[in-house]
């Protein structure tokens, strides 16, 4: 197998991700440094920067469809088109096609789900849902209350009042904010109002999904448990 194919399997990041850090040298195969387009048999011990791949935990039972939780780096588009450089599809370089629920911003990064399953999306994503987001933000002025509680009860974007939200204080200039709609650059646009400027903005938590310790271009498989919270009814996965 292809080295690259095989650090990605592993949910390491994506191919093209670990073609860079076999060309950086941060990659080795028993102990030597490893050569872009290199392959690897069963037994060989592949390192990135010293730390042993651990394999992806493979989902319980036999799923009909793929069901994944990416932590997507700012610059990444959330589009299926194959024009768009830098699109979300290629990044990810799945064996199965699949394709993003719902969006998240090129400039913004954090949690976002992918699938194969296209039955599945507007159950996850039809506003009544009420599915919780959850974002780390850090904006350019320091924060009051006032602004917070202001976001919280609602302001307007895209013509009409945001509907009421949870926010919390990180320090001077960064927020929580937790959402239960999906507007498009909903939080950029909520910040603006109170003349604020995003300066990073990070997508933590999707219902029962969280991002955890997943690093900027890693993805997992959702658990059973995740895909029962946010399918319940679904007699199969």
């Amino acid at each position: 197998m292809r080295l690259n194919k095989h650090i990605s399997d592993t949910g390491a990041c994506s191919r093209r991700e670990a073609d860079r850090l076999i060309g950086a040298g941060r990659v080795t195969v028993n102990g030597q440094r490893a050569r872009v387009g290199a392959e690897v048999g069963e037994g060989d011990l592949v390192m990135i920067d010293g730390q042993p791949l651990q394999p992806r935990a493979a989902a319980p039972g036999k799923r009909r469809h793929v069901y994944i939780a990416l932590h997507k780096p700012p610059g990444i588009t959330c589009t299926t088109e194959s024009a768009v450089k830098g699109n979300i599809v290629d990044f990810v370089d799945h064996r199965e096609r699949i394709f993003p629920i719902g969006r998240l911003d090129k400039d913004s990064e954090g949690l976002i789900l992918l699938t194969s399953n296209g039955d599945i999306v507007n159950a996850i994503l039809r506003a009544e849902h009420k599915l919780e987001k959850e974002y780390l933000v850090t904006v350019n002025h320091p924060l009051t209350q006032e602004i917070l509680r202001g976001m919280a009860r609602g302001v307007p974007v895209h013509g009409q009042l945001t509907l009421p939200c949870r926010t919390g204080p990180l320090g001077k200039f960064g927020f929580r904010i937790t959402l239960v709609q999906g507007l498009n650059r909903q939080i950029r646009l909520m910040a603006a109002h109170f003349e604020l400027r995003v300066k990073r903005l990070v997508r933590v938590r999707i219902g029962p999904v969280k991002l955890a310790h997943l690093k900027p271009g890693q993805w997992r498989n959702l658990t059973d448990a995740e895909l029962r919270a946010l399918l319940p009814g679904q007699a199969a996965f």
